[in-house]
């Protein structure tokens, strides 16, 4: 591995690692050029366990301790990685790409992610696999597909209903989709679709995916109904077999180098929201038009991670509250309006959800979410 330490406009003199903790990293410096990977951390347990991962992936390194001395290559550098023990950002500088963390560091780490605005967050050692697969790839010119989350703001909101008619709607305008169900304890996103007969890969067959996944071979694996490809839970009365941070990643990355859509139904439990949540690159929240949905819409925003997020309000009999209020009281944009089709509670347990997708209401509510999100297929 190549590692270098970003100087000022005239190299530093050679510092030991005996030097004072104030003083810049020791090793080479590399002048006149972007670092291909920046990490700023003071963090000495940190920086040995990202050294080896950015050595697996045969990419550079620059270290630095802090924003100061980050500041002018920032913007420059080809990846950016923040410690956790980092509490600020230079002054106007982009967010980091990734923020790095420690096992036994809990909740703070997603907290300052979401402060900081970091599109990531690597949880070592554990998330070294999936970061090694990450900055292997963050040269590549093309980002792959949209993925779009969907949950929903309160209980029975109709984030599920809500992902299939988008899922539905954007496979019908000529997308490649993906529908991934990220709820393990939702009861199977593939009953609601009458798939669960559907031959192909489920959650559980994935649990010990590690590394990279060819696209193209995920793709073969997966069922399809209504003219997507869906990845579910399976819908039986088994406990979920547990899938960890990493898998999940490794099947998301996969996912964007093959399908122009993901899908998303991300669920509203605190793991699903940290393990699927942040691989999304636009959140929308379903919620009906009232109070107290609107309370738990507005307490759920802030453990989303900080991508563009927008409402869903879906139309119900007997709804008060003001949709500008809505909007106002959780802090976020109203998106589109959800239809209420008779019948759709019925059909969800029939499994002939995707019949109520052809009504002309659903399509132009589907239409309205995708006339922005299809503005990020590549």
């Amino acid at each position: 591995m190549s590692r270098h330490q970003l100087p000022e406009p005239v190299a530093p003199e050679p510092v030991s690692r005996a030097g004072p903790a104030s003083g810049p990293l020791p090793g080479s410096w590399l002048p006149g050029e972007a670092a291909e990977t920046l990490l700023v951390t003071g963090s000495e347990v940190l920086r040995g366990e990202v050294e080896r991962i950015v050595a697996a992936a045969g990419r550079q390194l620059s270290l630095v301790r802090d924003v100061a001395e980050a500041a002018p290559y920032w913007d420059s550098a080809g990846a950016v990685l923040v410690g956790s023990d980092v509490p600020e950002l230079p002054y106007r500088r982009r967010a980091p790409a990734v923020l790095v963390g420690l096992s036994g560091e809990g909740d703070s780490v997603w907290h300052l992610a979401a402060a900081m605005g970091a599109e990531r967050v690597a949880v070592l050692p554990e998330g070294g696999p999936w970061l090694a697969e990450y900055l292997s790839r963050s040269n590549a010119a093309d980002p792959g597909g949209h993925v779009l989350g969907v949950t929903g703001g309160c209980g029975g909101a109709g984030a599920t209903t809500a992902a299939i008619w988008l899922a539905q709607a954007a496979a019908r305008l000529g997308a490649r989709v993906l529908l991934i169900d990220g709820d393990p304890w939702g009861g199977g996103l593939e009953l609601a679709l009458a798939a669960e007969d559907a031959p192909g890969l489920r959650w559980p067959d994935l649990a010990e995916a590690s590394g990279s996944i060819d696209p193209d071979q995920l793709h073969e694996a997966l069922p399809e109904a209504g003219g997507f490809s869906f990845l579910s839970w399976p819908g039986n009365r088994e406990r979920p077999k547990a899938v960890d941070a990493a898998a999940v990643a490794g099947v998301l990355d996969a996912a964007r180098r093959c399908y122009e859509l993901v899908l998303l139904d991300i669920g509203r439990g605190r793991e699903a929201l940290r393990t699927f949540a942040w691989e999304c690159d636009r959140v929308l929240v379903v919620l009906p038009a009232q109070l107290r949905a609107a309370v738990a819409s507005a307490r759920l925003v802030p453990e989303l991670p900080p991508v563009d997020t927008a409402l869903v309000i879906r139309a119900k009999p007997g709804a008060v509250l003001d949709i500008q209020l809505i909007s106002e009281a959780v802090g976020q944009p109203v998106q589109s309006i959800m239809p209420e089709v008779r019948g759709t509670a019925a059909a969800t347990e029939l499994g002939r959800l995707l019949d109520t997708g052809g009504r002309r209401s659903v399509q132009r509510f589907a239409e309205a979410v995708l006339d922005v999100s299809m503005d990020e297929y590549p």
